[in-house]
């Protein structure tokens, strides 16, 4: 019974020999977004694509997209924690057109920045990337029209390989990484304006394309 406590002292003793030390490190806060300080100016309203101007009701006198609205906006190229860094900026596009009753305000192919907000590395373990991002802005008409929309992404967990690694090699379980965080190319994501927006009829003409 002795020599068999013994074995088990010395395999426990040689277990924390030879486990790797993982270092704790610092999660930092997220960036912050700044916050709009200037008021927008007023964009022209277009017609929709292949209806006639004289069928559709005017805006009245002092029209305004409100804040709040919401905003569908497509990503157009993946974003993936092996890639980027926290406060790294990125561009998607809107993925339809944003209306006030029967005309367009912003049309859909309009570009989008979003920026990281906050990420941290796969880990050991098993311990999976984690991204935060957020679609800050949009370009329209010269002028940047604010957005709030905030999003979080996980790679997803690589615990079964762990357990797996840890049952075969024991303390070398350390080495099984999580997988990296990753937002999809054409990934869908509701944004709202932040502010109000001044609307004027349209130009003469000014026709969406189809």
């Amino acid at each position: 019974m002795k020599k068999m406590l013994s074995a088990v002292t010395a395999a426990a003793v040689i277990v924390s020999v030879s486990s790797p030390v993982v270092a704790k490190k610092k999660v930092p806060a997220p960036v912050a977004v700044e916050l709009p300080t200037q008021p927008l100016q007023p964009v022209a309203a277009i017609y929709p694509a292949g209806v006639d101007p004289a069928s559709v009701p005017q805006l009245s006198a002092g029209a305004v997209l409100p804040s709040n609205t919401e905003v569908v906006v497509k990503m157009t190229s993946e974003l993936s924690t092996k890639k980027v860094r926290e406060g790294d900026r990125f561009t998607a596009a809107t993925a339809s057109d944003v209306m006030l009753g029967n005309m367009i305000v912003i049309p859909r192919g309009t570009l989008v920045n979003g920026m990281v907000t906050y990420r941290t590395g796969k880990g050991a373990f098993g311990k999976s990337a984690k991204m935060e991002y957020a679609l800050t802005s949009l370009d329209l008409n010269g002028q940047s029209v604010p957005l709030e929309g905030h999003f979080r992404q996980e790679g997803n967990g690589n615990t079964g390989a762990t357990v797996a690694a840890a049952v075969a090699v024991g303390v070398f379980s350390a080495f099984v990484t999580g997988r990296s965080a990753v937002v999809p190319a054409g990934t869908e994501l509701k944004a709202y304006t932040r502010m109000a927006l001044p609307v004027l009829p349209p130009v003469s003409g000014a026709a969406a394309s189809k």
